[in-house]
């Protein structure tokens, strides 16, 4: 059986995360502990699956967010929905900003103003977003 599990060297190469990260998700619960073995750390062939779904999960979610995910999983296959469901308003809302500050940048890019400063548009745009107004009225699509 020793011959099946991977050092943490092993698990590093296969999923290419470092081997401080490694233990860091082993520290906060994301990824199982290791068996020891002469002092070694040990994991199943399982943990390769593990880290991949964590680099995933990386992409949209924060450690911590993961990690309840993989304990609300753990408890109720079902139960993450909600979780999962909260993030993608999140998501929607980052889409939206980052939207914004594209129309922005284009605008700043293709004003005839040499400086942003002294344009109409953007001094109106400053104006609408100081006074509280919503994003698509400060930004319209």
């Amino acid at each position: 059986m020793g011959d099946e599990l991977l050092t943490i060297g092993e698990l590093s190469r296969r999923t290419g995360v470092a081997t401080s990260a490694l233990r860091y998700y082993e520290e906060i619960g994301l990824l199982g502990h290791a068996t020891r073995i002469s002092g070694q750390r040990r994991y199943p062939p399982e943990a390769v699956g593990v880290v991949g779904a964590i680099l995933l999960l990386r992409d949209a979610f924060t450690l911590d967010e993961i990690r309840r995910l993989m304990a609300a999983r753990s408890k109720s296959p079902r139960s993450w929905r909600e979780l999962a469901r909260r993030k993608l308003v999140e998501l929607d809302q980052r889409i939206e900003e980052a939207q914004a500050a594209r129309f922005a940048i284009e605008h700043a890019l293709e004003c005839p103003y040499e400086d942003i400063v002294d344009c109409p548009s953007f001094q109106q745009i400053v104006l609408l977003r100081l006074a509280g107004k919503p994003r698509e009225d400060v930004h319209p699509a």
